[in-house]
């Protein structure tokens, strides 16, 4: 009896690595993935099955299925809110915003003011003076929330703000917050804040999606004023930390109708997480007297196509003078890493920004593997040298530019939830320029013979860190 159940036992598993192999070959999105899953799940099913199914999973199923629901549940209130937008959508003129707003899947607006927040001290004063000027509702999502000075400081804004009565709404990622704890959501609760974790693995059905993230950090005041960028909630954030020192990082505030995209972004992944629908302000407002144009991109695992990487593309490919990247975590595609090398050998001055310490070893290493093609094609690399590098901006030549929380990884490109402010406008890209060139200046520039200098065990080292970078 012992042996037939044994044998019963290999034989399912066998069965179920060749049922996983067959849906690896209909949805993994890169050939190179498909055989790397299909040999594996087929020669070593028992190791394998457990990795396909936390790892290689290459949509976040039950975001797509509640996009379904929301096609009947949540259509009337989209329906009214995109014929509100109408007054204020803006020309895209060329086909590069097109591009944009059909990634974007939603529409370049006008009317909007931004306010580019430079740091943590800049950002959390702007931050918290919004918690305060709140008078209907509050949407706050963060990746990272910690329970140390500044996250008490947080929790402190929201709980005054719930009880002279407005409702807040606080979206945390259970992964990136995993040390936050039971005390410091319960305080929020006890205050009638409404807390819940994005719950990527919720229900039976979804158990096995640990390997997506919420890496959004969104916040929404009353439907009129909103903010996007680099920035959790968290003492390293101010750059007051031991282990990473002063921290650079980029936030942005935006007022004018485009705050609605951020607010529909949320939105979504409340009723995801949760199954309501919340009643929120969805009229545009424009109070600006020099008006910016503005699209907001969220992009995710939930997407029909690779927004996140199509969106940096296709910037790479719109610039004819320059394009300036910054980024903590630069392991690329290989289509990005294609794009780069061709702006460079064009002429396009590119430069790419990353930390010269890093806080994720393995993603620092896989850098290394690919760089020297990027330096013997032109593409100019640049190590930050005051503290941790984590702000995510793009520069587009001198008409536009980008804040948001993409890092130039597959993480980011395939199994995050970002979001990203694309604004083309030249007085806003005159400012993103003038700030990135005081990082520069803070830079150290990175050449072919550091790259191949290395030893050859560090080679090997990069070589093999590039190669789990799907998964990082």
């Amino acid at each position: 009896m012992t042996a037939w159940l044994l044998g019963l036992g290999i034989f399912l598993v066998h069965l179920l690595g060749l049922l996983s192999a067959l849906l690896a070959l209909m949805s993994s999105r890169t050939s190179q993935g498909a055989v790397a899953w299909i040999i594996s799940l087929i020669t070593f099913p028992y190791v394998a099955l457990p990795a396909y199914w936390v790892f290689g999973r290459p949509r976040f199923y039950g975001y797509v299925s509640a996009r379904g629901e929301r096609d009947t549940v949540l259509r009337r209130v989209l329906v009214d809110y995109r014929r509100r937008l109408e007054p204020y959508r803006a020309d895209p003129g060329h086909g590069d915003i097109r591009a944009v707003e059909q990634l974007a899947m939603m529409p370049l607006t006008s009317g909007n003011r931004t306010r580019l927040l430079i740091d943590g001290e800049a950002t959390f004063e702007s931050l918290f003076a919004g918690i305060e000027a709140a008078e209907e509702y509050l949407l706050v999502q963060f990746f990272i929330v910690r329970d140390d000075p500044l996250g008490y400081d947080f929790k402190r804004r929201l709980e005054r703000a719930a009880e002279r009565g407005v409702r807040v709404y606080f979206l945390y990622d259970e992964i990136g917050s995993h040390k936050l704890g039971d005390g410091y959501l319960k305080d929020l609760a006890e205050a009638g804040v409404h807390v819940t974790a994005f719950n990527s693995s919720r229900g039976v059905r979804h158990r096995f999606q640990l390997n997506f993230r919420n890496h959004r950090k969104v916040m929404v005041v009353d439907g009129q004023r909103g903010w996007l960028g680099g920035h959790n909630v968290g003492v390293e954030y101010l750059g007051k930390s031991a282990r990473h020192g002063p921290w650079r990082d980029t936030h942005l505030q935006l007022e004018g109708p485009s705050v609605l995209g951020l607010q529909e972004a949320f939105w979504e992944d409340w009723h995801w997480a949760t199954g309501e629908v919340l009643s929120l302000e969805w009229r545009p407002r424009s109070t600006c007297e020099e008006c910016q144009n503005v699209v907001i991109v969220p992009s995710g695992p939930a997407d029909r196509q690779d927004t996140a990487s199509l969106l940096v593309q296709q910037a790479i490919h719109s610039a004819e003078e320059r394009l300036w990247v910054t980024s903590p975590y630069f392991v690329p595609d290989q289509g990005v890493q294609d794009a780069l090398r061709l702006a460079a050998m064009r002429g396009v001055d590119v430069r790419i920004m990353i930390p010269e310490r890093p806080d994720h070893l393995l993603v620092f290493l896989s850098a290394f593997s690919f760089l020297p093609d990027m330096l013997k094609a032109g593409v100019k690399v640049y190590r930050y040298q005051p503290g941790f590098l984590h702000q995510k901006v793009m520069l587009i030549d001198d008409h536009s530019a980008s804040v948001g929380t993409i890092n130039l990884d597959n993480r980011s490109f395939r199994l995050n939830f970002e979001i990203t402010a694309f604004v083309p406008d030249r007085r806003f890209a005159a400012e993103v320029r003038l700030m990135l060139e005081q990082d520069f200046a803070a830079c150290r520039r990175i050449d072919y013979a550091e790259i191949e200098g290395r030893a050859l065990w560090r080679k090997l080292l990069s070589r093999a860190a590039y190669l789990m970078s799907p998964i990082q």
